[in-house]
């Protein structure tokens, strides 16, 4: 038999949760670093709506397609042979009624092979989160900062910094936990609230910006690479600065294509 990891499931994810391990997980957008990130031993690859941003150049998450999310997931599916892969569904895409979020939902499944689907929003949501569920789509809750709400909010900032905030967090969790979500993101909030949160429920917290305390971690992998140098946000760790190595690379080709030292010899064929 072979000693390779198998494909992770949502019951594989249950009892690394019941174990008390920590769950890893990183976003990805495409099938290479997929496979990289795969390769490593993450549990599950969030496909975000932060590829609008890191991949796509849009200003905020809002503008991202459904179809641009979709191919996105495809990608990152034909990379992984382990972890479990999520689908973040876009804006307007899961809000309009739950009937719509089951089609679009569904099209994360069947078309682009994804585990799951993780979407936005606490007791609000938790109808659509249940219809889901209901008709076999995992779905992946999330709480706190809401990218897609942003405009709206005024801007970025950390939740549960008030007893009413923190109280309001926890309802949300709780509904979600009933709507039957594997799991919930904690975005931005505090960390005290985020430890309250992952005590007061029984499915993984997954936090990002969240302190230490939630179940597991993920991270936008564009910021632990050193790749977007926009800003560095207070919730990640830089493990490298691909950033300056690519623009070293690149400038060492122009130089010996310029200086004619390539191709040499070696690059071409008698």
């Amino acid at each position: 038999m072979s000693d390779a990891p198998r494909k992770m499931t949502l019951r594989d994810l249950r009892k690394l949760y019941d174990d008390g391990e920590r769950i890893v997980s990183l976003t990805a957008y495409d099938t290479l670093t997929a496979r990289f990130v795969d390769d490593a031993g993450v549990h599950l690859i969030l496909v975000g709506d932060s590829l609008g941003m890191t991949m796509l150049g849009y200003p905020t998450t809002v503008r991202v397609t459904l179809d641009e999310s979709l191919h996105h997931t495809a990608a990152v599916v034909r990379g992984v042979q382990h972890a479990l892969v999520i689908g973040d569904m876009p804006f307007l895409t899961f809000q309009v009624s739950p009937e719509e979020a089951m089609r679009n939902a569904g099209r994360y499944l069947q078309q682009a092979g994804a585990d799951g689907v993780k979407v936005e929003g606490g007791r609000e949501i938790a109808p659509t989160v249940r219809r889901l569920v209901d008709v076999g789509i995992p779905v992946l809750g999330h709480i706190g900062l809401l990218p897609q709400k942003v405009v709206g909010e005024g801007g970025y900032r950390v939740y549960g910094r008030t007893p009413q905030e923190a109280d309001s967090l926890m309802e949300d969790a709780l509904a979600l936990e009933a709507a039957g979500a594997f799991g919930i993101v904690v975005e931005s909030v505090s960390a005290a609230v985020a430890e309250r949160i992952t005590g007061g429920i029984k499915i993984p917290t997954i936090g990002i910006g969240a302190g230490r305390h939630c179940s597991g971690q993920v991270q936008v992998i564009h910021d632990i690479l050193g790749l977007f140098e926009a800003f560095v946000p207070k919730h990640t760790r830089r493990y490298g600065n691909l950033a300056q190595e690519v623009r070293r690379i690149v400038a060492a080709y122009r130089d010996d294509v310029r200086d004619g030292n390539f191709p040499g010899e070696e690059n071409s064929w008698k």
